[in-house]
């Protein structure tokens, strides 16, 4: 394929990608799953296509960049002191337990670090995306879902960028992690003096300039740079572009800011989980399946008790609590980013656990007040049902 003008073949990509989007929306199934399917169905045509992961590379930065956005400092310490009891109940039952489960059947630190990370996150774009669709944005379990998804998207840039200089070939010795978490900590502290006290101060200047044609140059500009300068320091490009975003969400501009990158954003995000599906391949048949089982199994038991748990620490309502964990099941954008970075056979592993526990995700999210309210029903006498919150 990349024998083809650059031109033809984008243009024949976002064409498709039309098509398929403009279909999943109609059969209500999220985009993100057809994206990986068309690419897995479409592999032999498109495999190691630079052109195609060029443009995927840039649509991951433009998403974690638009949600850097949405995390000025204040914020993100103020979310972290409400959700942090249940964002730790999520990271051990939804990391560490896939992780230990690696290690018992046998698989090494780093692929086990991989497997675990790929089966921690909920997909907040599915979820966002639901959450529209089913008009519960306004339910009181939304918020705490939010929260929950935030807390992933916070701790997700450092899985990255720990795996990424992991797999760069370096041995996971004590100095190795120690020098990483300084260049973590490094680059993040880079975010902060320049937001704080570089773009903080130019308001005015964006506010008078927000509508001019330039200006877009700018913010694209800052996003790839930063992401550009964790790849330097042998970190992830997503890290970076987060960071990149919480610079500029110190502004108070992010709004107008990522207005103007959304549609950049949506054009090569597509080109993202495409790449992602064309990097799966089942010659080999499909790896591990009673390991998959398992963790597939626990997918879905997982993030009901993350929810059910954290949501009553969250200060929930027993049937609102239920109705959160079975939000919580399906995976997406930040497992395939992690899949991507796997050894070939863990990729296949990967993609099958991400489609499936998505689909899972999907039946489980439209059922929830339903099954909530069976299960409700069936564990508390009917003296409490009465007045109980919807």
């Amino acid at each position: 394929m990349d024998n083809l003008p650059i031109l033809l073949l984008y243009g024949l990509v976002l064409c498709t990608f039309f098509a398929v989007s403009f279909t999943s929306q109609n059969l209500r199934m999220p985009s993100v799953l057809v994206y990986i399917l068309l690419g897995v169905a479409t592999a032999s045509l498109i495999a190691d296509s630079h052109t195609i992961h060029t443009a995927a590379e840039i649509g991951i930065v433009l998403l974690f960049f638009i949600l850097g956005m949405e995390f000025p400092l204040a914020r993100m310490v103020a979310i972290s002191k409400k959700i942090w009891p249940a964002g730790l109940l999520d990271a051990g039952l939804n990391l560490v337990v896939p992780l230990t489960l690696c290690l018992a059947f046998g698989l090494d630190i780093l692929s086990a670090v991989v497997i675990g990370s790929v089966a921690y996150a909920t997909s907040s774009s599915i979820s966002a995306k639901l959450l529209e669709e089913q008009k519960r944005l306004a339910n009181p379990e939304t918020e705490f879902i939010l929260a929950l998804l935030i807390f992933e998207d916070l701790v997700a840039p450092i899985l990255v960028s720990f795996i990424a200089g992991a797999a760069s070939g370096e041995q996971l010795t004590g100095g190795f992690v120690g020098f990483l978490l300084v260049k973590i900590a490094l680059l993040a502290l880079g975010a902060i003096v320049i937001g704080y006290f570089g773009f903080r101060r130019l308001e005015v200047f964006l506010t008078r300039h927000m509508q001019k044609d330039w200006m877009p140059l700018l913010a694209a500009g800052i996003a790839l740079a930063y992401a550009g300068l964790a790849l330097a320091l042998g970190l992830s490009e997503i890290l970076g572009a987060f960071l990149a975003g919480v610079m500029l969400s110190e502004s108070g501009k992010s709004t107008d800011l990522e207005h103007l990158l959304r549609p950049l954003r949506d054009i090569t995000l597509p080109f993202f989980f495409f790449w992602f599906g064309t990097t799966i391949s089942f010659g080999q048949g499909v790896p591990l399946l009673a390991l998959m089982v398992i963790l597939i199994g626990w997918a879905v038991v997982g993030k009901i008790l993350t929810g059910f748990a954290g949501g009553r620490i969250y200060g929930l309502s027993v049937k609102v609590s239920l109705r959160a964990g079975l939000c919580l099941v399906h995976r997406g954008e930040f497992s395939a980013i992690i899949a991507s970075m796997a050894l070939a056979h863990l990729r296949v592993f990967s993609g099958i656990y991400i489609l499936v526990t998505a689909f899972f995700g999907v039946y489980f999210f439209q059922k929830a007040p339903v099954l909530a309210s069976w299960v409700y029903r069936r564990i508390t006498p009917a003296s409490q049902t009465i007045g109980s919150q919807k």
